[in-house]
């Protein structure tokens, strides 16, 4: 059997119809490569000796003990043989049963007065506690010392446990893991010999051999160090293919031009450019100007001043005859943006206007709400090129969006915005347009290597002068009511200083959903005894209650996603006037709103939201000048998890290190997303938080490897598993990026 084919085994050969379908079905096994990379979840550890008076149910156990007797069986009309041993210890009895062809061994060697060792599953049969089919391993009296180590060494082994699924046991997948066993020995190795020998790596089929059958725990230390690297460094491999083949694309260069409109917008700035956004502007232009497509992502804190950075960066390519577009995920966001832009820029975003300036240009919005007529025109200037920078949702991506010259593509807020749609847009140049990706989620380091693993990364750290510190608090509204009104009471404080607030909460409210019918007040009822299972707060209440109570006299609004566009602007563009106090909304302003006047927080039913959306909350206030305030409220009891989350919010205003605690509390799964399930699934042995330094080397690695041979011609393991990794979905993820 040549080496790749035996691992592309199909199951069903090996494992018979039956098994191979449950694990096909169940756990997703096809091949015997698959289950030879289907891993023990741990170790349980074969049971320090059990006494058989102390022998629990269901439970694996270790047993040193005498054969009292020792019978075969007949049954079935004399077809079927089974051997029953009783074992005795002094302190009780124990059963035995072999079937089969198994029983010609034990038979032999079990015999009345022999001392052995037995390892198995206590079960009950006839109510009499048994072990079936056990192993053992016969001690020889004839030397204690030899006899207790060889106790010890049995005892001792690890049993490995794998990660099962109702129809089939893991005492099953660890049988047929041994029938595929020896395949391992025709374990392709992807890593390249000079790295195996230099990092002094352990041979595949050995680590095959150790991960699955250890004989010490350093074994299986051992296997993990090795078959993690493997999965760091193809993954790694695969990424630095596409950035490779990225560099070999085509694209316009996009140079500053002097005197233009970037120029004109600088000499108009209020105040001077952070070093961090001189810094990461330098990168973005290097990368505009050479005739490959940029890929970029650009992180920074809430309030960093990514929007400046991208909209220099726009300036630049419509300076040097292109058109840019940004990409908002929400049509309040893509509204905030344009609102936030044209005022920016002033009369350099009224090209061919009357009192526009003859450097401007035109700046339209683009979604989905948009009347007919305005969507026309904003279309006509598009494909005329009368408009530089179009800012827009989805519907930019729609068939009828045409573009004169697209030369850069912003996206802000990547995580919410699906790999095709970023991939429909790139089609819409000429050339493929250059792209800068923004979020203000903090991704820590490994994350950003193995999920944004194409893109180069520019992180903005330092937030602009004159943003001020944002002041934390968690509010325990079971244990402490009083610590609740007085947060009402630190709201109308910051109103009557002139300032405004929001208040958020997880839900919107419905009248349908307070329907009394005999579920409501089922749920009521429940909601009463326990308060985790109420359902969560919402902003049609909430706002009610405060006009009615702690709020009254104040102008109160609300926001939520299920109010027409039109209706919700016209609210956000009246808080932002400041004739709204107090804004009750939801999510909704998570990203990107931006109302200096704002000073104060409060977040209802805190504990229901994650960490890292706590935090971009928190980042719409302590924008102006005045410090911040956010109020994280929680009826969550004080040792919970839930409170701990909060705890630590309340504790940083560092958004790495809170994402840190984020990707720990939730691991990769939720992290690397839908988007990355391709990824995902392929990391069976690496975990993305805490192999940080594995991942970092890898990719140090990889992009050597593929700078020497970009299309791996002297690398055939490498590229044999490369294939095996990036079947159709993958490649596909892959390919957009």
């Amino acid at each position: 059997m040549d080496r790749v084919s035996s691992f592309d085994e199909p199951l069903k050969k090996l494992l018979g119809g039956a098994t191979a379908k449950v694990m096909a079905e169940h756990l997703d096994l096809h091949t015997v490569g698959d289950l030879l990379h289907h891993y023990p979840r741990r170790y349980e550890e074969r049971g320090k000796l059990t006494a058989l008076a102390d022998l629990p149910l269901d439970e694996h156990v270790t047993v040193v003990a005498q054969v009292a007797d020792a019978r075969i069986l007949m049954f079935n009309n004399g077809r079927g043989k089974r051997l029953e041993v009783t074992l005795t210890d002094g302190s009780g009895r124990l059963q035995l049963v072999f079937f089969g062809h198994g029983v010609h061994k034990p038979h032999k060697e079990l015999l009345p007065g022999r001392q052995a060792m037995f390892a198995g599953k206590v079960s009950v049969f006839n109510r009499k506690m048994q072990l079936a089919h056990p192993t053992y391993q016969l001690l020889d009296a004839s030397d204690a010392d030899e006899a207790t180590e060889a106790v010890d060494a049995f005892a001792g082994r690890l049993l490995p446990i794998y990660p099962a699924c109702k129809q089939l046991d893991s005492w099953r997948i660890a049988k047929a893991v041994d029938a595929v066993l020896p395949s391992a020995q025709d374990a392709v190795d992807p890593l390249p010999a000079s790295l195996r020998e230099g990092r002094g790596f352990t041979p595949l089929p050995e680590a095959l051999l150790k991960v699955h059958r250890p004989q010490t725990k350093a074994d299986v230390e051992d296997a993990k160090a090795r078959l993690k690297w493997d999965e760091a460094f193809v993954l790694q491999v695969a990424l630095a293919r596409r950035r490779y083949a990225d560099t070999q694309l085509p694209a316009v260069a996009r140079r500053p031009v002097t005197d233009g409109l970037l120029d004109a917008f600088d000499a108009k700035l209020p105040f001077t450019l952070t070093e961090g956004q001189e810094k990461v502007s330098k990168e973005i232009f290097d990368d505009l100007a050479t005739e490959h497509p940029m890929h970029r992502l650009l992180q920074g804190e809430v309030g960093s001043g990514k929007t400046m950075v991208a909209l220099r960066a726009m300036l630049t390519v419509v300076d040097a005859g292109g058109q840019a577009a940004m990409l908002a995920p929400t049509e309040v966001l893509a509204q905030q943006h344009h609102r936030s832009i044209t005022e920016m820029m002033g009369e350099l975003a009224e090209g061919g206007m009357l009192g526009g300036s003859d450097r401007g240009t035109k700046v339209v919005l683009l979604t989905g709400s948009m009347g007919m007529a305005a969507r026309r025109q904003a279309l006509l200037d598009l494909v005329t090129g009368e408009a530089g920078i179009v800012i827009g949702t989805h519907a930019l991506i729609e068939d009828k969006v045409q573009f004169h010259d697209l030369g850069l593509v912003v996206v802000d807020e990547q995580h919410r915005f699906g790999v095709e749609q970023r991939d429909a847009l790139r089609s819409k140049g000429k050339q493929p347009p250059h792209l800068l990706v923004m979020t203000a989620t903090p991704i820590p380091r490994t994350v950003a290597m193995t999920v944004f693993g194409d893109l180069e990364t520019s992180v903005l750290d330092q937030l602009p002068a004159g943003r001020s510190p944002i002041a934390s608090h968690v509010v325990p509204a079971k244990d402490k009511p009083h610590f609740l009104a007085r947060a009402w009471e630190r709201v109308r404080e910051e109103v009557e200083n002139g300032h405004q607030a929001y208040v958020v909460c997880p839900r919107i409210g419905d009248d349908a959903e307070e329907a009394e019918g005999k579920k409501g007040k089922a749920k009521k009822k429940a909601a009463e005894e326990d308060p985790e299972k109420r359902p969560p707060l919402a902003v049609l209440d909430i706002a009610e209650e405060l006009r009615k109570g702690a709020l009254a006299g104040l102008s109160v609004e609300v926001l939520h996603g299920r109010m027409h566009p039109d209706e919700k602007d016209d609210v956000m563009r009246r808080f932002a006037a400041g004739d709204v106090d107090v804004l009750v909304a939801t999510t909704v302003i998570e990203v990107g709103v931006n109302v200096p006047n704002a000073t104060a927080m409060v977040i209802m039913d805190a504990d229901r939201f994650g960490v890292s959306q706590l935090h971009q909350l928190r980042g719409r206030v302590g924008r102006g000048s005045a410090p911040g305030l956010c109020l994280l409220v929680s009826e969550a009891h004080e040792a919970s998890p839930a409170r701990a989350r909060l705890s630590a919010v309340a504790a940083t205003l560092d958004g790495f290190e809170l994402s840190r605690i984020d990707l720990e509390q939730r691991r990769e799964g939720d992290v690397l997303g839908q988007a990355q399930s391709g990824v995902r699934s392929s990391l069976r042995m690496l975990t993305v938080i805490d192999d940080e330094e594995v991942i970092a080397a890898a990719r140090e690695e990889a992009v050597a490897v593929v700078a020497a041979d970009p299309e791996l011609e002297h690398l055939p393991e490498l590229r044999t598993v490369l294939a095996a990794l990036l079947d159709k979905d993958r490649e596909e993820y892959l390919d957009k990026g």
